[in-house]
């Protein structure tokens, strides 16, 4: 078992201790303004599906609308880039798969983080350079399908200590058989580190996340630089032929001004931006 971040001592589900963070709500839980849409074979903004949509207050992935599922892989992208903060969110699978879905992505979806724009993604891309957080349901067949998992379309990481080229590495939490509503947690620090939590257990870690790999086809090269770092991008949710629904996706930002005297100085900060200080 991980050892739990130091970050995480606060009670990550909320109470005293987060009352005096500034927790964003990324999702209002009405509506889907702050969010664009891109999925593949249409340009940034279209959803003629109506796959991604609001229904009594939870933010739903939803293929009634497909005859046909035809890899048409979707990502509704959040409106603001970050670097360094902890994101926290609910999801559940539920039904069935879109017609024509691949079997491995049987209630199979993720969070992507460090994600490109969705505006930078041609029609054709299929999913956007990132680290993902990765959600997997059992398939109540007995065999082992852990959630939290880490995959890296366009990217590498170092991995307990080596850099390694693997698309997904598998993580230590158990098999989540059912339509469960499951606690996941990310703990985001650049390029340098990040690990994913599981009904608040840490379940696995990496870093040194830089542009590289495969797993990722449509793309402009020009924006995946192999080897360089990569460091911070937009956060998206997935769409891959199995219906999924979110409810508080929510984010604490780490990066801000840490000049103890200035207004808006909060101790949780980890990386400095000095722009920010207000006095």
């Amino acid at each position: 078992m991980l050892a739990a971040p130091l970050l995480f001592a606060a009670d990550p589900a909320g109470g005293a201790a987060t009352g005096a963070e500034d927790w964003i709500s990324l999702f209002n839980g009405k509506d889907l303004e702050g969010w664009t849409v891109k999925i593949r074979g249409e340009e940034a903004g279209a959803d003629p599906w109506n796959t991604f949509r609001v229904e009594d207050g939870l933010l739903t992935v939803a293929y009634d609308g497909y005859a046909e599922f035809d890899n048409r892989f979707g990502h509704i992208f959040y409106q603001e880039a970050f670097s360094h903060y902890r994101l926290r969110l609910e999801y559940r699978f539920v039904g069935d798969p879109a017609p024509g879905t691949q079997s491995w992505a049987f209630r199979n979806s993720g969070a992507m983080l460090h994600s490109q724009a969705p505006e930078t993604m041609p029609a054709a891309q299929d999913f956007p350079i990132s680290i993902e957080f990765q959600f997997l349901g059992g398939l109540g067949d007995g065999h082992s399908r852990p959630t939290g998992n880490l995959c890296t379309p366009g990217t590498n990481v170092i991995y307990r200590g080596e850099f390694t080229e693997q698309h997904c590495i598998p993580s230590s939490s158990p098999t989540l058989d059912g339509d469960q509503w499951v606690q996941a947690e990310a703990l985001v620090l650049g390029d340098e580190r990040v690990v994913h939590l599981i009904n608040g257990e840490a379940v696995i870690e990496y870093g040194g996340i830089t542009y590289g790999g495969g797993a990722v086809a449509g793309h402009d090269p020009g924006l995946a630089p192999t080897g360089q770092p990569l460091g911070s991008g937009y956060i998206s949710l997935q769409s891959e032929g199995h219906p999924i629904q979110f409810r508080r996706v929510e984010l604490l930002n780490l990066k801000g001004c840490m000049e103890p005297g200035a207004a808006n100085y909060r101790p949780h900060y980890v990386a400095n931006d000095p722009d920010r200080c207000r006095y």
